[in-house]
């Protein structure tokens, strides 16, 4: 008989140790694989899209870095995208934005089409993977002065009602061809730098305009919309339209998706508390998970106090049949496999750990008014050994298990992406 590897004895360990409090390892670890997380595509190449890769960011939308190894088209970016997919554990889906289009000649993006996208539902098929979509509404001259669908001027306004529109119809295919239901997310720059005479009207513009996107109805077996809202952005400091009371009240009142991103809200404002709240009048919620540093500044998400408070209330409130989460944010200043692998890793991490909380216990506790042992078994479980249940989740799911992806992503780095152009 073979010996144990260290990896084994740790886990049967830990094992016993959450038995104790009436909880199967296995059976969390089967949870676990059923919970996608999506990976958002615009991490392996700084924002650029193959629309226009050298064209401006704009839309309150910057990238710091200049880290060599960037994908500079489809191509490169799915292989970044397989290299990063093999090191994490767990079901995985990918995030599109419409600037991710392949085609040979220039598409305007109102007239962006699914045959665009092809490649990437081919790709996605043969991976087992979902897909998700957005519509790009930024970095295009007709969204240059911070306004899109909540436009003065009819013509630019619905040119990217058309787009959204269109983007609809491509967030369809992706559900119809692969067999999971695409999220579609409405993001939009709107707003004014300085204070504003009119906040009523353009919201008003706004709520018509989004209507009439979502005016066709598609099954929702196939496909979903969601709305989300920003604090403020770049050049829209004073004033941003699409603010979390107007698309809080347009998801309850339509039946769209509400999306909460971490990194979209007041400084002093967390995600975590306010899931328990929208879910009281919103069916879905869409979670763009980042690390706001000094506010939106789309940070990789670390294994930090937020991030599992997330993953706890999704799991205390058993809200994750209800739940799509997704990764968004951008680094350029580090390698950017490894910032995709480090965020998917932790957002796992963070929903093991939930999984794993005595909740018996800390429920009745709460309810017999016990607070000091409700507390304490919070402070137990931070110490828990959680982290030998994570291992051997890596290595019977065949990923690398603690730092040792990182040698295979500084491998990769040296035999493909250092031979990149710069």
């Amino acid at each position: 008989m073979s010996e144990q590897s260290p990896i084994t004895k740790a886990y049967q360990l830990a094992r016993e140790h959450f038995s104790r409090d009436g909880i199967d390892t296995e059976a969390v670890l089967s949870k676990l694989d059923t919970v996608p997380v999506s990976m958002h595509c615009w991490q392996g190449d700084d924002v650029k899209g193959f629309e226009n890769p050298d064209g401006e960011l704009t839309g309150g939308i910057q990238v710091s870095g200049n880290y060599p190894g960037r994908a500079h088209n489809a191509d490169q970016l799915r292989a970044d995208l397989d290299k990063a997919m093999s090191l994490i554990p767990g079901a995985k889906r990918l995030n599109l934005h419409a600037l991710y289009l392949e085609a040979d000649r220039k598409v305007e993006r109102d007239a962006i089409e699914p045959k665009h996208f092809q490649r990437w539902v081919d790709w996605a098929k043969e991976r087992g993977l979902g897909l998700d979509f957005n519509p790009s509404c930024f970095s295009h001259p007709k969204s240059a002065d911070n306004r899109t669908l909540s436009h003065p001027d009819a013509g630019i306004r619905q040119f990217w009602i058309d787009h959204c529109k269109a983007s609809r119809k491509v967030s369809e295919h992706f559900g119809r061809s692969l067999g999971t239901a695409s999220v579609m997310n409405i993001w939009i720059p709107d707003g004014s730098k300085d204070y504003p005479f009119d906040r009523y009207g353009p919201r008003e513009t706004l709520k018509s305009a989004l209507d009439e996107v979502i005016a066709e109805k598609i099954s929702t077996e196939f496909h979903y919309d969601a709305v989300e809202s920003k604090l403020f952005g770049i050049g829209a400091e004073a004033y941003t339209v699409g603010s979390n009371e107007f698309y809080m009240g347009y998801a309850a009142t339509r039946g769209t998706m509400l999306c909460l991103d971490a990194g979209h809200f007041h400084p002093t404002e967390v995600v975590s508390d306010k899931l328990s709240a929208v879910f009281q009048f919103v069916d879905r919620v869409l979670l763009h998970v980042s690390r706001p540093m000094r506010w939106d500044s789309d940070h990789v998400v670390l294994f930090d106090d937020e991030l599992q408070a997330i993953a706890n209330e999704l799991v205390r409130g058993n809200m994750l049949d209800r739940t799509a989460i997704g990764l968004d944010y951008f680094d350029a200043s580090i390698n950017r496999i490894a910032a995709w692998v480090v965020g998917m890793r932790n957002m796992r991490k963070a929903l093991l750990k939930a999984m794993l909380e005595p909740a018996t216990k800390l429920k009745a506790a709460e309810t017999s008014g016990d607070y000091g042992l409700r507390m304490a078994l919070f402070e137990e479980h931070k110490t828990s050994p959680w982290g030998a249940v994570w291992d051997h989740y890596c290595e019977s799911r065949n990923v690398p298990v603690g730092a040792a992806w990182f040698d295979v992503v500084k491998s990769y780095e040296r035999d493909v992406l250092a031979k990149r152009e710069s």
